[in-house]
């Protein structure tokens, strides 16, 4: 499947599901460590200025954090808690960004997650997190490579 205007050649789609689908498609490294993701703007993100609103960013950084959280917690379901974004400067709509995490601590119960969205050498904005590590419910798990993504 060729990959959409902007997406650099070694990255794929990350399979997302529910929201992820709609606001997305969030792509990965072919050679994923779970620590970087990316994704693209369109007019669907964008505001009345005409650079990507903010929250989009804040989403990229929830599903970014979140992978990483989900990673750190050995493939267990887990919950935002917290999530704060710094605004540090514009995405322009068509802009390829990625987003960059560290996993800063992971207890029993919690994560804790920072990242850096860039696009080229140029920071966009910074976010750090706080991830809930949830109990299954019975649903059945399906890791994430094996995701189907629309």
């Amino acid at each position: 499947m060729a990959l959409p205007a902007g997406i650099p050649e070694g990255w794929e789609r990350l399979p997302t599901q529910a929201f992820g689908n709609h606001v997305g498609p969030f792509f990965r490294p072919v050679d994923w460590d779970g620590l970087l993701c990316g994704f693209v703007t369109d007019e669907r993100h964008g505001n009345k200025r005409g650079v990507t609103h903010g929250g989009m960013l804040a989403t990229a950084f929830d599903v970014a954090l979140g992978n990483a959280s989900w990673r750190a917690a050995n493939q267990q379901p887990s919950a935002t808690v917290n999530l704060a974004v710094q605004y540090v400067g514009a995405l322009k709509l068509g802009e390829f960004a990625t987003i960059r995490s560290e996993v800063i601590k992971a207890t029993r119960s919690l994560v804790f997650v920072r990242g850096v969205m860039r696009v080229d050498d140029r920071v966009v904005a910074t976010g750090e997190g706080v991830w809930k590590i949830l109990k299954w419910r019975g649903e059945p798990f399906v890791p994430l490579e094996q995701r189907a993504g629309d």
